[in-house]
């Protein structure tokens, strides 16, 4: 790479930056990348640790030693989360949002890529301090905010299907029961997707019961797999507490009730904000 002015390398250390978080990044890599000395190379990344910290973009930590460097650990400012969790909470009051059964049309929401990277870095900042392998989630809609997720956390996305696929090889396949509706249902998991002893976090776009987050906890232990944390976008707080099946996860937002006659929605900030 050709030598930079310091005002064009601090630009693009800091692209640099964020588009490698959670990677430990030598001060002899970003010397020899820009041919400068490490001390100047320290003092850029000082100013950019101090702008990423003021304007809520994340942490820059500094680890030192002979095999030391620095890493960017994006996070989001509880005040900036809370006014996007308010507005995602007004747009899913909508009436025309109701679904029979309780639900609520999310799809289009988690269709906006601006939304799904700030919900990502809301649940890279629960899971930040959390040893994470890979992210998983099952094949609905809550594909895309793992896929945010792990961007924020630099981590890879396996799917759980539905179905085993023929192009996926040999697969485990499991029966779990749906927590809503009580039904008998099929999950299954390619082989070699997971290593066996992986830390997984589970992400989910819609919680009731808590069923299919279970089916994959199950599932994760036919690769003797742990459950190193859960998120989930949205979560029905209509059930009693007797008929969740899950007690330690992390929700953005809660529907505390639903009128389907009048198709009235209360949804507040989840735990996330607790």
């Amino acid at each position: 790479m050709k030598k930079l002015k310091r005002s064009a390398r601090l630009v693009e250390m800091t692209q640099y930056l964020l588009n490698r978080p959670h990677t430990l990044i030598s001060l002899t890599a970003f010397a020899d990348r820009y041919q400068s000395a490490k001390s100047s190379i320290s003092e850029d990344l000082a100013i950019i640790k101090e702008v990423f910290e003021d304007e809520g973009i994340g942490e820059l930590h500094t680890h030192a030693g002979a095999a030391g460097g620095v890493k960017y650990t994006p996070k989001i400012r509880h005040d900036a989360a809370i006014s996007i969790i308010q507005s995602v909470c007004r747009q899913l009051e909508q009436p025309e949002r109701v679904l029979p059964g309780g639900y609520l049309f999310m799809t289009d929401m988690l269709g906006q890529p601006e939304l799904l990277s700030e919900l990502g870095r809301m649940f890279a900042t629960a899971f930040a301090n959390r040893e994470i392998d890979v992210i998983m989630t099952v094949e609905t809609k809550g594909i895309p905010l793992a896929y945010a997720t792990a961007a924020c956390l630099n981590l890879p996305v396996v799917i759980v299907r539905r179905d085993n696929k023929v192009t996926e090889g040999s697969a485990v396949s499991i029966n779990y029961v749906s927590g809503s509706n009580k039904r008998i249902q099929t999950m299954s998991l390619a082989r070699r997707t997971l290593r066996e002893h992986s830390r997984v976090l589970i992400i989910d776009d819609f919680m009731k019961a808590g069923g299919t987050i279970q089916g994959m906890m199950d599932l994760l232990g036919e690769f003797n797999a742990k459950v190193a944390g859960v998120g989930v976008f949205v979560e029905s707080g209509e059930l009693g507490t007797e008929e969740r099946l899950l007690e330690d996860y992390i929700s953005l937002a809660k529907v505390t009730a639903v009128d389907l006659k009048t198709k009235q929605t209360t949804v507040v900030p989840g735990n996330f904000f607790q």
